[in-house]
């Protein structure tokens, strides 16, 4: 924040625009101008103001009744275009789609986001794998097979500095959140040239991923493989499907901007 407000480029209302849309997620789907301005740290006459011009740009509408506001199917306007523009997003589909057809199993793209992994694109299994992960979800990346494999790529000293802005806890009994378990795992990833966690968020699930670099070795994203512990053992999942996701990263890699 102290290198934000340093910025002399920064425009200030615009960050809290956008502030004040970040706030709304699947925990708070709608809120009062009074939470508005609490969970933003503004006051509520500035927060009322961004509010209102949020509301007359077609971002927010307001519930006569509850007096709260929530997201309108507007918000989803970026993200299409996101998805349209994306290089990224573009020159991948037709590998993530083959993988998705040929294994039946959930297929997904990611990327950091700081200290988080984002979905930028998500091809669901015929056989059902029951979590929440949509495009647009974000998961801590020291917990996930696609963050870990993202992880692998970085150079220490950056590993170091993102796990330090991490919030480090756990999301089930088999969650490996301590520092010195997930630098293992980040030297068995940079061994064996792919992530595999199995019920690190969820319940029942296994995941394995790939590093996509370029060339030079530059990180660029991570596709993974998601799928149930009910129908493969960690032997069976790799096995099975690692050759095909190594060759579908390095593939990948050739196609995609640096």
């Amino acid at each position: 924040m102290a290198e934000e407000r340093d910025d002399p480029l920064m425009v200030r209302a615009v960050e809290k625009a956008f502030r004040v849309l970040t706030t709304f997620d699947a925990s708070h789907p709608r809120q009062t101008l009074t939470q508005i301005a609490e969970r933003t740290g503004l006051d509520r006459s500035a927060a009322q103001r961004f509010i209102h011009t949020l509301t007359q740009l077609g971002y927010l509408r307001k519930d006569t009744r509850s007096k709260a506001y929530e997201l309108t199917p507007k918000a989803l306007s970026l993200a299409y275009q996101y998805s349209r523009s994306s290089p990224l997003v573009l020159r991948t589909h037709p590998y993530l789609s083959h993988l998705n057809r040929t294994t039946e199993e959930a297929i997904s793209l990611t990327v950091l986001d700081d200290s988080d992994i984002i979905y930028l694109s998500r091809y669901l299994s015929p056989n059902v794998l029951d979590t929440d992960v949509n495009v647009g979800s974000r998961l801590p990346a020291y917990c996930t097979a696609g963050g870990l494999a993202l992880l692998s790529a970085l150079p220490d000293e950056q590993v170091d500095a993102l796990l330090s802005r991490s919030q480090l806890r756990a999301f089930t009994s088999k969650t490996i959140y301590d520092l010195d378990g997930i630098w293992r795992q980040i030297r068995t990833v940079r061994e064996r040239g792919f992530a595999l966690v199995q019920e690190q968020i969820y319940s029942g699930d296994i995941s394995i991923a790939c590093p996509i670099v370029s060339p030079d070795r530059q990180m660029l994203a991570a596709v993974s493989l998601g799928a149930s512990k009910f129908r493969y053992d960690e032997e069976t999942l790799v096995q099975r499907f690692v050759p095909t996701l190594i060759a579908a990263a390095r593939s990948i890699s050739q196609v995609i901007p640096g």
